[in-house]
């Protein structure tokens, strides 16, 4: 089979690729980015969304006071896949100084 960024991986795929500090539960890939302060936060939830306008595979983002959850799944695709992964990873590079 050719290599299809789109298509739904296995539960094992995703364990086995999924970028650090990123988990696979219920379908999904999230992380929880933990901050100083709701500004924090929300600034951080900002850069996100902007990167997700810019690759055009857009995560739910869920911000609290000291934490911003990105969940990534494909929905066309029932679950998550390669384009999850590579989002996930450009999140983490968000981080990097």
């Amino acid at each position: 089979m050719a290599y299809d960024p789109e298509r739904k991986l296995s539960d094992g795929d995703v364990a086995e690729l999924k970028p650090e500090g990123w988990w696979g539960d219920g379908g999904k890939l999230f992380r929880v980015f933990p901050f100083e302060n709701f500004a924090e936060s929300v600034a951080f939830a900002v850069r996100v969304a902007a990167q997700a306008e810019e690759r055009g595979h857009h995560p739910d983002i869920h911000i609290k006071y000291h934490s911003v959850k990105v969940n990534f799944f494909t929905y066309e695709a029932g679950g998550v896949t390669e384009l999850d992964l590579a989002a996930a990873r450009a999140v983490n590079g968000l981080l990097e100084p």
